[in-house]
């Protein structure tokens, strides 16, 4: 197969068990495929949640914080924490990682996102994989809820960063098989939509609401991650995060979870 930009963005559900404890075996599944297919000559982006979860954790707390200020406090804490285990995880795969945090303001302003994407390219050409996620402990767009966003979210700041690297493919790794034709918590009898040509009202009709209770997100941050990767001619797939080995099928074009079709130009 042809050498891929990938971008990789993986939940908060992925990386963490319901009891609030890391999930090692996903992480380094995970970081195993991603090697792999570095391996093959693809170009590897890696988007990851759990800043806050991770930290809630570490800190000992019995619950993801409600107070801004302890959420950011958690968010610097889980990002050592997260750093340090994808430092290890992929280093046994002789593989280096660098790390990218981002604000909205790195994203709107035209010449900070020309010195990221100058950024990224020279990561990929180096050989290594960057890890991005949100600077929560600056900028709380994402954490504080009703506020204006640019990012928002991790799902749209990985389509944001697909832009940014003119990525071939962007993967959402969730806790949800794919878009369903109607709620799967709810309907036994709901069907996975495995290709979505166009996102028409009836399909951005079919979001929900958030999933875990460890994760901000739900379908509806994934569906508007496919408005921008698809607008910008990238082909988007959410598939669950529980099998990161389905990755290599993914990037081979089979068919895996909900694959959104890039819209072309014209």
């Amino acid at each position: 197969m042809d050498a891929q930009l990938i971008v990789v963005k993986v939940g908060t559900s992925t990386l963490i068990r319901e009891n609030g404890k890391l999930n090692l075996t996903n992480m380094e599944h995970l970081a195993r495929a991603l090697c792999d297919l570095s391996n093959m000559g693809h170009r590897v982006v890696l988007v990851s949640s759990g800043a806050i979860g991770i930290g809630t954790g570490k800190l000992a707390l019995s619950a993801r914080p409600s107070e801004l200020r302890m959420k950011q406090a958690a968010s610097a804490v889980g990002q050592c924490e997260m750093m340090h285990l994808y430092d290890k995880f992929f280093g046994e795969y002789n593989h280096t990682v660098a790390q990218i945090l981002l604000t909205a303001a790195d994203v709107a302003d035209p010449v900070r996102a020309a010195h990221l994407s100058a950024t990224f390219g020279a990561l990929l050409e180096l050989g290594c994989i960057p890890i991005v996620n949100e600077n929560d402990a600056v900028d709380p767009t994402e954490v504080e809820t009703g506020a204006a966003k640019v990012l928002g979210d991790n799902d749209t700041l990985s389509a944001i960063v697909s832009k940014l690297c003119k990525a071939d493919l962007l993967v959402l790794l969730s806790d949800i098989d794919g878009l369903f034709d109607s709620d799967p918590h709810h309907n036994p009898d709901a069907k996975l939509l495995s290709t979505v040509p166009a996102l028409t009202e009836e399909i951005l009709s079919l979001a929900g609401s958030p999933g875990s209770r460890w994760g901000t997100g739900g379908m509806a941050t994934k569906l508007s991650a496919a408005q921008v990767a698809t607008g910008a001619g990238i082909d988007m797939v959410i598939t669950h995060g529980a099998h990161p080995e389905r990755l290599y099928d993914i990037v081979a074009g089979k068919a895996v979870g909900t694959r959104f079709l890039a819209q072309k130009e014209g």
